[in-house]
């Protein structure tokens, strides 16, 4: 399945469609830590199918689906007979798009949609896949353009299930899509401006709320804290950095907005389980 490895590092080749890559995977083979600048998502068709990011082990069984996010170093591991298919779309139709880029991020840095739990809408998705698996291998016009429609209902569905949720009994429903609209625009901002000296205090007065309503109705719209989500834009910049071999570590940090060393190294670790000189090396190898 991993046709270009170097290190850690998987190319994703885009062959058969110029911003896609589709698997029909059966191979009873299993896969080493690597990671890609395009984001992933799996789903087992027949027998289960395991992917370990950090110390967490995701066993997936028929029906659910793992969404993968780009730079995100993971392991497969596959049973002795099985299929699944493995799809992968180019960053650019997700950073290329706010809302995609910013689904991306609230489902950082994997979501699970499992059967089980929610089958309707792992029955959506999955609905979907297949039919993505039925254009990516047909011969028809506009096929990528319907795959691309496929992935944002995908992600759209996802993050609406999983990712957005300002939600409160006591607060009428006009009133949380106008939140939600505040907190979109909030988070536009931060993916602007991340290399900035962002406060907590800040975004609140800007959205209009006092810092404690605001802290928690952030945690709810995005599922993670205000300097959470901060800090993961700054990471994810860092990456890019971290690419260039002429960028040292501590230009990375400083153009990421981190205001030293220690605390970008800290903060890298939190984020991605490895240091910002492992990711170089990976990289490089």
């Amino acid at each position: 399945m991993i046709e270009t490895l170097k290190g850690f590092h998987e190319t994703v080749n885009f062959s058969r469609q110029p911003l896609f890559k589709l698997y029909h995977n059966s191979e009873a083979e299993d896969y080493p830590p690597h990671w890609h600048a395009s984001p992933e998502i799996i789903m087992p068709l027949k027998g289960g199918y395991d992917v370990i990011i950090g110390d967490e082990c995701y066993s997936l069984e028929p029906g659910d689906i793992i969404i993968i996010s780009s730079g995100t170093i993971h392991t497969l591991k596959a049973p002795k007979s099985g299929e699944r298919l493995i799809f992968q779309p180019d960053l650019s139709l997700i950073t290329n798009m706010t809302e995609l880029s910013f689904a991306m991020t609230m489902l950082s840095p994997a979501t699970v949609i499992w059967h089980k739990k929610d089958p309707e809408t792992a029955q959506m998705i999955q609905d979907l896949m297949l039919s993505i698996e039925k254009e990516y291998f047909s011969d028809d016009a506009y096929s990528g353009a319907w795959i691309y429609s496929g992935l944002i209902s995908i992600l759209v569905t996802a993050v609406r299930r999983y990712g957005t949720s300002v939600s409160d009994p006591e607060t009428p429903f006009d009133r949380q899509q106008e939140y939600s609209a505040r907190f979109f625009g909030i988070c536009e901002y931060i993916n602007s401006h991340f290399s900035e000296d962002l406060s907590l205090e800040d975004a609140a007065e800007m959205a209009g709320f006092s810092k404690y309503h605001f802290a928690r109705l952030f945690k709810q719209f995005t599922g993670k804290t205000f300097y959470r989500y901060v800090n993961i834009k700054r990471i994810e910049n860092a990456e890019i950095l971290l690419s260039d071999p002429d960028v040292t570590i501590t230009e990375a940090a400083i153009q990421s907005g981190f205001s030293s060393l220690p605390s970008f190294v800290r903060m890298f670790k939190l984020i991605k389980n490895i240091t910002p000189t492992q990711f170089r090396k990976m990289h490089d190898k």
